[in-house]
Order: C-alpha cells, then sequence, then structure tokens
C-alpha cells in the first residue's frame, strides 16, 4: 500500500542504502539548503547531518498530503467507529489500571480522568494504533515536495531537535505521514510546547511512557483552557419549530436564553441557571442537539473538528456511565461498531472479496467490495457499509 519506507539512521539501528540516497538529486538539493535554516533553528550540525545522510524521500506522502477522498464519512459513522461498546470497555478497564497516575495528573492540570483517557482512546486506540511513518523521512519528504513546505519545515527542525535532546530513540520516532506521533499523537512542535516528563525519567516519552503521554494530553487542555470541574456540554431537546440558524459551538449565549427559548435537557430537566453555551446540531435540527461550553473548545483545539470533539466527550462519558444519545441520528441506514466492522469485512471475504486484513477499518479496498455487492443487491451505490449492508449479507 506504501511506497518504499526507510527508515533514518539511529545509533543503533541504521538502515543504509546510499545508491537510493542518491537517487533523487532534486531530494538531496533540498536538504542540503534546509542545513542552514535548520542550525538556526537549533538543531546541530552533526545532528542534522547524522539524520539527513542516508534519508530518502517517501514518495506516499505526498500521494496523502493530495488525496482527496470521494467518500464523506456521515458523523453517525464516524462516531460509531470511535466510541462504541468495545472501546467503552477498554478504557474503563484502563482507567482503574491507570487510576493513581490519573489521580496525579487530575490534581497537577485538573484534566478529569475520563477526559484524559478518552483522547487517548480516540488517538490512538490506547496505544494500539501509532503510525507506521518513520517521522524524520516522512516530514523532510513534505519539506521538500508537495504543499505547505514551509509548515513541514517547521515540523521537521522540531523533530531533529526533539532526537537531539534524546527524548525518544530515533527508531522508535514514528507516526503518522504528516507527522502526529505517540499515544496521544502530537505534532513535533506541540511536543516541544507541552510534553512533559511525569514519570521522572529526565525525558519525556509520549511514544513508550504512558504517565508522559497522559500528563501531556492534560498539559495541553489545560493550557488550552480547560475549566476544572466544568462539563463540556450535554444533549438537549429542541422545542419544535426553533430556528438554528446562525447558531453553532462559537456562538455563546446565557443559559437563561436558552431556557427562555424552550431548550431542556434531554431526559426533561432544566438547564443550568448559570453560564453560557452554544447550540451544536452537527447533523441538522431533526439529529441530536448538544449545548456546549468552555470545555468543549479545548476539546475542540486538540483537533479542530466537532465531530472529533464530540467523539472525546462522548467517549468520556460513557466510561463513566453515561448513555448512549437519546435523539437518534436522522437517517434510516445507522453505522457500525468496529464489531460490526469486522463482520462485515469477514462477509466480505466470504463472498470472494480481496480487501486485505480484517481490522474493522474500512477502506478503499472494502469499499469497492461493498460497492459492487450494492450493485447487486439494487442498493444505491456509494461504497458505505451501514446496518443495511450488513443485515443484507447476513441473509447471503
Amino acid at each position: 500500500m506504501f511506497l518504499q519506507r526507510i527508515a533514518f539512521c539511529a545509533s543503533a539501528l541504521v538502515f543504509s542504502l546510499p545508491a537510493l540516497a542518491q537517487s533523487d538529486p532534486e531530494f538531496q538539493r533540498c536538504l542540503s539548503q534546509l542545513r542552514g535554516p535548520a542550525l538556526q533553528a537549533g538543531v546541530r550540525a552533526e545532528t542534522f547531518d547524522q539524520h539527513t545522510r542516508e534519508l530518502v524521500p517517501d514518495m506516499s506522502v505526498i500521494d496523502r498530503l493530495n488525496f482527496q477522498p470521494e467518500f464523506r464519512m456521515p458523523i453517525w459513522d464516524y462516531l460509531s467507529g470511535l466510541v462504541d461498546d468495545e472501546r467503552v470497555a477498554e478504557g474503563q478497564a484502563l482507567l482503574a489500571r491507570h487510576a493513581e497516575v490519573l489521580r496525579r495528573v487530575e490534581q497537577r492540570y485538573g484534566v478529569d480522568p475520563a477526559t484524559v483517557v478518552a483522547v487517548w482512546g480516540v488517538e490512538s486506540n490506547f496505544g494500539q494504533t501509532f503510525g507506521r511513518y518513520p517521522l524524520v523521512q516522512a516530514l523532510g519528504t513534505l519539506s521538500c515536495h508537495g504543499r505547505r513546505q514551509n509548515f513541514f519545515r517547521g515540523e521537521f527542525y522540531a523533530t531533529l531537535r526533539i532526537l537531539q535532546a534524546g527524548h525518544i530513540a530515533p527508531e522508535r520516532l514514528q507516526g503518522s505521514w504528516a507527522g502526529a506521533f505517540g499515544h496521544t499523537q502530537f505534532m513535533p512542535s506541540t511536543f516541544e510546547r507541552l510534553a512533559v516528563d511525569f514519570d521522572g525519567d529526565g525525558k519525556a516519552d509520549l511514544m513508550d511512557s504512558i504517565p508522559d503521554a497522559l500528563a501531556s494530553t492534560a498539559h495541553f487542555l489545560q493550557r488550552a483552557g480547560w475549566q476544572t470541574g466544568q462539563p463540556w456540554g450535554f444533549e438537549v431537546r429542541l422545542p419544535a419549530g426553533i430556528n438554528t440558524t446562525g447558531e453553532g459551538r462559537r456562538t455563546k449565549r446565557p443559559m437563561s436564553e436558552w431556557t427562555t427559548r424552550g431548550l431542556r435537557r434531554v431526559d426533561g430537566s432544566p438547564l443550568p441557571a448559570s453560564g453560557s453555551a452554544g447550540l451544536m446540531t452537527p447533523a441538522g435540527p431533526q439529529g441530536p442537539a448538544f449545548l456546549v461550553m468552555r470545555n468543549f473548545d479545548a476539546l475542540f483545539s486538540y483537533n479542530a473538528a466537532e465531530s472529533y470533539g464530540l467523539a472525546i466527550a462522548h467517549l468520556a462519558d460513557r466510561m463513566q456511565g453515561g448513555a448512549p444519545f437519546v435523539t437518534p441520528w436522522p437517517t434510516d441506514d445507522p453505522g457500525l461498531s468496529r464489531a460490526e466492522r469486522r463482520e462485515l469485512q469477514g462477509l466480505l471475504i466470504l463472498r470472494g472479496h480481496d480487501i486485505g486484513a480484517v481490522d474493522g477499518m474500512l477502506g478503499e479496498r472494502s469499499r469497492a467490495a461493498i460497492r459492487i455487492e450494492q450493485e447487486r443487491l439494487g442498493h444505491e451505490v456509494n461504497g458505505r457499509g451501514g446496518q443495511k449492508m450488513l443485515r443484507a449479507l447476513r441473509g447471503g
């Protein structure tokens, strides 16, 4: 699936392909031009030379940068895969396992354990999915090819400074194609600003130290304006005929105004007497509606997408015994949990489709197989795997 990936030179582990290193003279010229700015940015000459001497580009990251997927995931699919019973149970187990560390994290940074663990679950499936791209190679490639080179050069220099400081071993520093890494997927520049050494070993290590990763995440949220002891928000029931035009996360109004306009908590209880919140309807006024407060904005700052913030908030609530959303999503074909996605993939394989690994990730190969089955069944051909497709394949 990926083009050739070659790890950068490390003191104990070297992948050396000097012939290939010379096969892209444009890339080598670019690296030589970056050396001066890197030194000005605090990278020592020996550090730059060590980690770029035999570096080769991985053009698959440019493919990822330029890729504009035709498939757009509805929010009910996004949330059903991120917040399912499987992840809730695993998160609850980790809350218990790391209770002492999380207690100290909350004491220092004021962020509750469930929210910190929810970020961990959404970002890397609790450390099970870090990403497979060597950061120096990926960010070096993005610094010399494609769009947003200035941005990626800053992250490239930050990566070299992280290695220079000895926080993470070179062969361990792998992550996403765009440079996010570790249990809670910090970008290198974010690491430099906010990562903390919480286990006291003298290094801030988001790859191999769970205490460091959890504390760094709480530090991020604290700096993003997290308000200790306050909720992120809650689901509400909208009165008939309410006009939601112009409302949103950023349009905060006093709770008293929302009460006057007829909003109630989804269980029918009144809204809080004080505070302010924005009305968020991610699938329109016919779907679930939420009043969101300052802590939701802190979650949003971690990854600027409202669906992402809602996934973290909902997972944290579920891990603390909260129920699924009361108002159904406005669809007659709800999304699939990861267990159901794996079942769907298994059924596709039984029908002769080559989809690769059964991993609960409905990637392009799975969607291509789904399109074939949708056409055979007379369904709308869109490559989406939902409850209708699962039921149809279960029935043969």
